[in-house]
C-alpha cells in the first residue's frame, strides 16, 4: 500500500481497515460499550470553532515549543499504545525513530510490544514510560526501577483504568493477549495474508516488557488497588518528571498539583473505559482556568487532524499526543505511511495557524481567548 494514498487521518485508517485482520482493527479502533463516548468526543471536537484573521504576516510560521525544560520540534507527541507490533512488524521502533527526529515523547507503554530499554535508545531519549499500577503493585514498583535504570527522565502514570472497559467489539472476536487461535481467529488471519505472513516472518507480538520478569502479565486484572497512598510511594520513588493521565475532574486535578505531580494528561483514554466519561475537550478549559497559566497540561483522546490538535491548545493544553491514527498510518504503509501521515498533520495544523494569524505557539494562551471564535 502505498504512503501516498494518505492524505487524512481518515485516509489512514481506511486503509488498515482494509489490511488488518478484523480482530486486530477492532482492538485498535474499538470504544467501550455502544462507543457513544467517542461519539460524543468526536461532537465535542467538531463544535469547536477557531477565529480566523485577515492581514497578518504569517508566512514564517515555527510549530516548536518548549515541553519540560526542552524544545520540541512538534506540539504534539505520541501517545503510549499496547501492543503496536499489531499494526506492523517494528511499530515501536517506527514510532521511537519518528521521536527522535522531532524530538518529541513516545509514551512506551507498560505493555508495549517492545522492551522499554530498547525503546529509549532508539528515540535517542525521547521517550516516556507510561505505567499501570496492577494487582499488589509489586510488578509495578520493579518497572518503575527498569525505567530509572534506562535513564527515563518522565513516568506516566494512568489512573483511569481500575478494572478495564468493556469493549464489545474486540470481545466480540475473543481477543486476548497472548493470542489464543480458534476456527474464528484462523480464518479472520487466513483472510488477511500479507498481516498473517508479516507475522509468521517476524514472530506474533508478545507484552516485551514481562518477557525478563519472570511473571505473566495480564491486561484484564485488577487495577483497583491504586490509592492516594499509592501515588505518594510513586512520587517519592521517581525523582524525575511524574505526570498523571487519564484525569477528567477538577478536584482531582487540584489535589495531584497539590501532591507534587509535575503535570497532569487530561484524557478519557481515547473513550475506551467508562463510556458516560465526558468529553475531555470540554473539561480543559476547566482544568487550566482551575490550575492556573503556568502548570503544565496535556491532552490526548480522539485527536484526527492538526487542526483537532490546534483546538486542544487553544483550549488550554500545553502540548497533545496522537494515537490511534499513528497505528493505522503503519498498517496501512509501514514506516512510510507513519511520516506520510506526520506531514499530513504537520501540513493541517501549520495551515490552520496561518488561517487563525499564528506565527508561533510560544504565547498561546495569551491568544487564546482570541483564536477561539
Amino acid at each position: 500500500m502505498s504512503a501516498a494514498a494518505i492524505h487524512s487521518a481518515e485516509d489512514a485508517r481506511r486503509l488498515a481497515r482494509r489490511r488488518l485482520p478484523w480482530m486486530v482493527f477492532d482492538y485498535i479502533d474499538g470504544s467501550a460499550g455502544a462507543e457513544t463516548g467517542a461519539a460524543r468526543n468526536r461532537a465535542a471536537l467538531d463544535a469547536i470553532t477557531l477565529r480566523p484573521r485577515i492581514l497578518r504576516d504569517v508566512s514564517d510560521r515555527s510549530l516548536s515549543v518548549d515541553l519540560c525544560g526542552k524544545p520540541a520540534l512538534r506540539p504534539f507527541g505520541i501517545a503510549p499504545m499496547g501492543m503496536c507490533n499489531l499494526s506492523a512488524p517494528g511499530a515501536d521502533l517506527m514510532l521511537a525513530r519518528l521521536a527522535a527526529r522531532y524530538k518529541v515523547p513516545h509514551g512506551v507503554s507498560t505493555v508495549a510490544s517492545t522492551a522499554l530499554e530498547k525503546i529509549i535508545e532508539v528515540a535517542e531519549g525521547n521517550a516516556w514510560f507510561q505505567l499501570y499500577f496492577s494487582g499488589d503493585g509489586s510488578g509495578t514498583f520493579k518497572l518503575v526501577e527498569r525505567a530509572k535504570a534506562a535513564e527515563y527522565d518522565t513516568l506516566v502514570i494512568t489512573v483511569d483504568v481500575p478494572e478495564v472497559g468493556r469493549r464489545p467489539r474486540e470481545l466480540r472476536h475473543g481477543f486476548k493477549m497472548p493470542f489464543r487461535i480458534g476456527p474464528r481467529q484462523f480464518i479472520d488471519f487466513a483472510l488477511h495474508p500479507r498481516w498473517s505472513i508479516s507475522g509468521l516472518i517476524h514472530g506474533k507480538p508478545q507484552m516485551a516488557n514481562f518477557l525478563m520478569e519472570g511473571y505473566d502479565f495480564d491486561r484484564t486484572e485488577s487495577r483497583a488497588r491504586a490509592t492516594w497512598d499509592t501515588l505518594a510511594r510513586l512520587r517519592d520513588a521517581w525523582p524525575g518528571n511524574l505526570v498523571v493521565k487519564g484525569v477528567l475532574d477538577v478536584e482531582d486535578a487540584q489535589r495531584l498539583k497539590a501532591a507534587g505531580v509535575d503535570a497532569i494528561q487530561v484524557s478519557s483514554h481515547g473513550a475506551r473505559q467508562l463510556e458516560s466519561a465526558p468529553a475531555p475537550i470540554e473539561v480543559l478549559p476547566q482544568m487550566r482556568a482551575a490550575l492556573g497559566p503556568e502548570y503544565p497540561i496535556f491532552y490526548d483522546s480522539g485527536l484526527r487532524s492538526g487542526e483537532d490538535a490546534l483546538k486542544a491548545l487553544v483550549a488550554g493544553a500545553d502540548f497533545v499526543f496522537f494515537g490511534r491514527v499513528l497505528q493505522f498510518a503503519m498498517a496501512a504503509a509501514g514506516q512510510p505511511g507513519l511520516q506520510r501521515l506526520w506531514d499530513v498533520l504537520t501540513d493541517e495544523m501549520s495551515i490552520a495557524m496561518a488561517q487563525t494569524g499564528m506565527q508561533d505557539l510560544q504565547h498561546l494562551r495569551d491568544d487564546a481567548n482570541a483564536a477561539l471564535s
